[in-house]
């Protein structure tokens, strides 16, 4: 009987979870080309208004890289109409708040505001786009903040570079081989006119999504958002292509060195496919089932049981055109970093020839159900998923279905995508070592 009360309660749960989540919204095309996305939220009077480009690390020429995240910092400079340093002066002094960031396959920036300052948010983002004051003063500042925040986030952190030197080894072609904050020389031999093309190029009203959530009246919305963005010109068509790598097919061996570790770390990686396949959506998946939570199976075997590591764990670093899979140990005391793997191996192994049970898998796909309500729990978390959705997916409405994506999988899938991806002649192994 307890136990029939408690299905019944989470099957509940579950039907309670799908039907809250179903976010409506509509979407339309301006005459240049600006896509425009809006959802109707009146539960608080707050409104998000988010624009994202199509422009990231991936699309800077080879001698000018860390330029899309450049210019994240840059569109802050100010515009005709919004003086230097004035931009969050004006967000916070009515009642908002605004950031921005970027990828390797895109650019997002947002303001939260009082549903009364709609009118607001509007020109400011308009005013980016149409306005932007771009000059050797502003480069020269956004130089220096750059520099800053990768001494900050990247050469004084540690297991900062990890990624770094795995994505050497992972793409030879593909721009993913180089990391979204750049090589500091390209920014500082870049010219005035290599700023000015790139914002030309990427920075235009079809090479970008707008999205507006929150508490709005829709008629009014599109009457504000036509006379703000609507006068903005057409940029060029952008031309995108996929540059295609090699597959990996014998075992890649690779060093990396942190100045700011004591504590070695091994890597095993994985080129994946393209976010938007089932396939990458079953390694997000195994990455639950390896490493989320103490109970999950790295933590528990090689941290809890054998105290073999200090932290054990897997990434599915899920991009446009590919993906880079990496499972990671520390070893603790007297481990070496070989037997990591060895013990790393043999998960993978099970995996490949055994289906996980039932309990588990079980668990992955509540997990999975927790992760889709809270990621649109907020009105700014459903301006991002909006815009993502359609920029990177192609799909507007996977903010409704993909979780049905992550229900059709079975324990057959998993066992097959580990198989096809997770293999030793697939991988790089780095060894992540303090650098003396």
């Amino acid at each position: 009987m307890k136990k029939s009360i408690l299905s019944l309660t989470s099957a509940f749960l579950v039907a309670f979870s799908i039907n809250a989540q179903q976010v409506e919204f509509e979407e339309y095309d301006l005459s240049n080309g600006m896509h425009v996305i809006l959802h109707q939220d009146k539960s608080a009077p707050v409104v998000t208004t988010a624009v994202m480009y199509h422009v990231g690390a991936k699309d800077e020429q080879p001698d000018r890289t860390g330029m899309a995240h450049f210019f994240e910092h840059l569109l802050f400079e100010g515009t005709e109409n919004i003086d230097k340093g004035e931009w969050f002066k004006i967000v916070a002094a009515n009642g908002g708040k605004n950031n921005a960031n970027t990828t390797d396959d895109r650019t997002y920036y947002y303001e939260v505001f009082p549903s009364n300052n709609l009118k607001l948010g509007l020109w400011m983002e308009s005013e980016r786009l149409l306005h932007p004051i771009i000059g050797q003063d502003g480069v020269d500042t956004q130089n220096e903040v750059v520099k800053e925040e990768k001494r900050l986030r990247v050469d004084n952190q540690p297991y900062s570079r990890f990624l770094e030197y795995v994505k050497k080894e992972i793409f030879k072609k593909h721009p993913y081989k180089g990391t979204t904050i750049g090589e500091m020389q390209h920014l500082d031999d870049a010219t005035l006119e290599d700023f000015l093309a790139f914002n030309k190029k990427f920075y235009v009203p079809n090479n970008a999504t707008l999205v507006v959530a929150g508490d709005i009246d829709v008629a009014n919305a599109k009457k504000l958002i036509e006379a703000y963005f609507g006068p903005i010109p057409r940029g060029a068509d952008l031309e995108r292509t996929v540059i295609q790598e090699e597959p990996i097919t014998s075992p890649i061996a690779a060093k990396g060195y942190d100045p700011n570790i004591q504590i070695p770390a091994i890597m095993t990686a994985y080129r994946t496919p393209s976010m938007k396949t089932k396939d990458s959506r079953v390694l997000d998946m195994i990455s639950s089932y390896l490493s989320t939570g103490k109970s999950s199976v790295l933590y528990k075997k090689l941290v809890d049981t054998k105290k073999m590591a200090l932290q054990a764990g897997a990434i599915n670093l899920s991009q446009e055109d590919y993906g880079t899979y990496i499972i990671f140990g520390l070893p603790q005391g007297e481990t070496k970093l070989a037997d990591i793997v060895t013990e790393i191996d043999e998960e993978i192994v099970k995996l490949q020839t055994e289906l996980i049970s039932e309990k588990t898998y079980q668990k992955l796909q509540n997990q999975f159900e927790n992760q889709f309500v809270n990621s649109n729990s907020s009105v700014e978390g459903i301006a991002n998923s909006l815009a993502r959705y359609n920029v990177l997916y192609g799909d507007t409405n996977l903010i409704n279905t993909e979780i049905e994506i992550y229900r059709s999988i079975t324990r057959e899938d998993i066992r097959e995508v580990a198989k096809k991806y997770l293999n030793p002649n697939q991988r790089v192994t780095l060894e992540y070592l303090p650098k003396k």
